[in-house]
């Protein structure tokens, strides 16, 4: 399968745009989450400039509570400090969640060669915030492949500054069903989605859940691929499963 744009519609962590190899396809990644937009916007135009700002900063509760209620309005792209105090709480976090202090002990220095390695990365990649189906229909061509990893069927509530919906879910089907170019959606395996994508090729599979392992090691979460092409040929090609396996920056 051969493509010309690969496009990382709800881009979080970046899990494949850092898992795969840059290529000579053109890359975007998207984030409706305007923190996480201009958190990747800093990382490729200011790397220095951010971790010059996160050098000395406190890995204390107080801090942590002060920081959740700077990012809670909406970002500006080119915000060195709103990205510094975005990143330090997702790093000082529970699960990098954002939400609760971890409350636990971690070097802020070890992060820079990985902000230093991703600012390298990001350099030809395009850094989005838009809605999702307003950048699906902007970026559809015979030759784009999409990547979906939307927030997961009931458990919306998991993700923050969010507000999908179960429309949303409908219409990010909607949309995907119209397109001219290929898409691969990663969802939880339950029976609403199955049944939202009867039709199009899915393969199920289970992996560890990172964030159940802190209490209950060795549990795991199944997993659902959905695509409009041939996934058992692409699997065996590419493996595209071990994608899932890449550390955060």
């Amino acid at each position: 399968m051969f493509y010309e744009k690969y496009i990382e519609v709800f881009g979080g962590g970046g899990w494949i745009l850092f898992g795969k190899s840059p290529g000579n396809d053109k890359e975007l990644f998207n984030d409706a989450n305007s923190n996480i937009s201009n958190l990747f916007y800093c990382v490729r135009e200011h790397s220095e400039e951010l971790i010059e700002r996160l050098r000395y900063v406190l890995n204390c509760r107080e801090d942590f509570d002060r920081l959740k209620h700077i990012i809670s309005e909406k970002a500006e792209i080119g915000d060195v400090q709103r990205a510094a105090d975005f990143y330090q709480l997702i790093r000082y976090s529970y699960a990098s969640g954002c939400d609760s202090y971890g409350g636990k002990s971690h070097s802020m220095w070890s992060n820079f060669p990985l902000i230093e390695q991703a600012s390298r990365r990001l350099q030809k990649v395009v850094i989005e915030n838009k809605d999702f189906e307003k950048l699906i229909s902007a970026q559809d061509s015979e030759m784009s492949f999409f990547y979906c990893d939307p927030p997961y069927f009931s458990t919306e509530s998991y993700y923050s500054n969010v507000g999908f919906t179960n429309e949303d879910h409908e219409r990010l089907r909607n949309v995907l069903s119209k397109i001219s170019g290929k898409f691969l959606l990663s969802y939880n395996d339950c029976p609403a989605i199955r049944e939202l994508y009867q039709g199009y090729e899915m393969y199920s599979y289970e992996r560890l859940n990172n964030i159940r392992q802190r209490f209950d090691g060795g549990s795991m979460f199944s997993e659902l691929l959905i695509a409009n092409y041939d996934l058992d040929e692409r699997l065996k090609e590419d493996q595209q499963i071990s994608f899932f396996e890449t550390e955060d920056f």
